[in-house]
């Protein structure tokens, strides 16, 4: 893995591990993700999922793997996002648990939009 592979990758991971720590520290995030259009049993594994990808794209495990689920992951984000603002509704990103306790935005979607260059770096590197 590239230099700059490596680099986006270890940045993703870490994003990821304070988006899965901030959700489980956040007791109405669920609420929050259900908000967006997100049933409740799907919404609870999201942060063992961040864990887990956060985890082995630190570590370098089974790359490019982690990097495209996390493609994946933040295109179903983002698809969320945009039907949301697309319908005039702006509910609590929970993105971040209590610290994105702000409504979804345009910049939401850019923020996703860094990241998935992020993520794509990490899988082409």
């Amino acid at each position: 893995m590239s230099v700059v592979g490596t680099a986006a990758s270890v940045a993703l991971g870490a994003v990821f591990a304070v988006a899965a720590v901030t959700k489980m520290a956040a007791p109405t995030w669920t609420a929050d993700a259900a908000a967006l259009g997100v049933p409740r049993w799907l919404a609870r594994p999201v942060p063992a999922v961040e864990v887990v990808l956060a985890a082995t794209l630190v570590a370098g495990i089974a790359s490019p793997v982690p990097a495209l689920a996390a493609v994946g992951l933040l295109v179903v984000f983002s698809a969320l996002v945009a039907r949301a603002l697309r319908r005039g509704r702006r509910p609590v990103c929970a993105c971040f648990g209590r610290w994105s306790a702000r409504p979804i935005s345009a910049w939401t979607l850019a923020r996703n939009g860094v990241l998935l260059v992020l993520a794509a770096a990490a899988a082409l590197g």
